[in-house]
């Protein structure tokens, strides 16, 4: 049995850097982090989660848009975490190349990793991918966040 690594940031301490909260919030821990660069995280796919009720009964599937959801909450962590960007939000702007190759189904353990490839005074683009626990690309994306003030909220 191979050993888990303690996590480099806790749900909790997710919640204290992006404002999303349940039945919004798709991110488990943090396993890699480096700040404006890059960011590896890990979510549950509980079968209990609400939207399994009704996409699709007898036949659950996550919906590709919480996958969207889900990289994009994981790709703001490394940004608002950064000094030049403390207590800002950040918002999904842009999509391009989107792809849904697998179906994600209960008990799924996703690996969501999202390389910042472009950051500018007030706006981010990075790629993300979304694995499975046997290794498969689920999903991927190039997502443009803005970066903004809480007020402006």
């Amino acid at each position: 049995m191979s050993e888990r690594k303690k996590p480099v940031m806790t749900a909790q301490e997710v919640m204290n850097v992006i404002p999303n909260r349940y039945p919004m919030f798709f991110v488990d821990r943090v396993d890699e982090l480096e700040l404006e660069t890059r960011i590896v995280a890990t979510k549950n796919v509980a079968a209990n989660e609400s939207y399994f009720q009704g996409h699709f009964p007898g036949n659950p599937i996550m919906p590709g848009v919480l996958q969207i959801e889900t990289m994009a909450q994981v790709g703001s962590i490394p940004l608002l975490m950064s000094p030049n960007f403390k207590g800002k939000i950040a918002f999904l702007a842009a999509l391009d190349k989107v792809k849904f190759r697998k179906n994600v189904e209960p008990g799924d353990v996703l690996t969501i990793t999202v390389d910042i490839v472009k950051l500018k005074s007030v706006m981010g683009i990075g790629q993300g991918t979304i694995t499975n626990q046997y290794g498969e690309k689920v999903s991927e994306a190039k997502m443009t966040f803005i970066i903004s003030d809480l007020e402006q909220v």
